[in-house]
């Protein structure tokens, strides 16, 4: 079966106010499997939110292509049908709320689409409640807590019924009760409906659930694998300035001072019973 991205030796160049043309992206080649979690970590400057809005025809590539289920982001043809399929959420939700109700803003998507109206309130029902802002439905979102204008703000791309949701930092304004929710809200997207999740954070926590990591620098991919295989590689990882998650960090530091733990923990319960099994 063919990916449902598929990304080929993408090259992005920007002109810089001082009218410079400057690399965002290297050459960078990519498959993303329907279904998986990909989660897409690395430094300002990376490329990696470059590379994200390529994939949502957000931006058309300087060199090489970048095919979504099969069509190609170059194909103005294609435009309207590719960002159907992957949807996109931004860091601000404040950015993508447009309407006073929280169940208008969700409609928003769909009425655009010219969904028929019996459609459009199936699929905001659905949304919300996919979300868990079913009850929250009449709300006014200025009243919404962060977390829950992130939630609201991906109930609306869920309501145009994306294959991929891409997501740019979507954790990145709010406090931890906000980013646990909204994380809650994506794995559940991920493993309940079989949505492909392209998920760019800072976090390194957000990542150890993925099926895949992907680190960026300088616009390349120079590191790819499961989050185990990735986080372990602790040296790589802070020589271009990235974090370990705090377990990681934890265990590294142990088998430093000659105590080496099992197992390679990824979080607070495996490291538990890796330090059970020192005993």
């Amino acid at each position: 079966m063919e990916p449902i991205i598929r990304i080929r030796d993408l090259y992005f160049e920007y002109t810089s106010h001082e009218g410079e043309e400057t690399a965002a992206l290297n050459g960078v080649s990519l498959n993303i499997e329907k279904g998986e979690f990909v989660v897409i970590i690395g430094h300002n400057g990376s490329g990696k939110s470059t590379l994200a809005k390529h994939i949502n025809a957000l931006l058309k590539p300087t060199g090489g292509d970048v095919w979504v289920k099969g069509l190609n982001t170059r194909d103005e043809d294609s435009i309207w049908k590719i960002r159907q399929t992957a949807g996109m959420v931004f860091q601000n939700p404040d950015n993508q709320l447009v309407a006073t109700i929280v169940e208008e803003d969700v409609a928003f998507g769909p009425e655009n689409l010219a969904v028929p109206p019996a459609e459009i309130r199936r699929r905001v029902d659905e949304s919300l409640l996919s979300v868990g802002m079913a009850s929250f439905a009449k709300s006014a979102p200025h009243y919404l807590s962060g977390g829950q204008k992130q939630r609201v703000a991906i109930a609306g791309v869920i309501a145009m019924r994306p294959e991929i949701i891409i997501l740019d930092e979507p954790t990145a304004m709010l406090d931890p009760s906000g980013r646990r929710e909204v994380m809650e809200t994506i794995h559940h997207l991920n493993k309940n409906e079989n949505i492909t999740i392209v998920h760019i954070t800072h976090y390194m926590e957000e990542a150890i659930n993925a099926d895949r990591v992907i680190v960026m620098e300088q616009g390349r991919i120079i590191l790819e694998g499961k989050p185990r295989e990735i986080f372990y590689k602790v040296d790589v990882l802070k020589e271009i300035g990235l974090d370990v998650p705090q377990v990681v960090e934890l265990a590294h530091g142990l088998t430093l001072e000659g105590l080496p733990v099992p197992g390679d923990p990824l979080d607070v319960e495996e490291m538990v019973e890796a330090l059970c099994r020192l005993k």
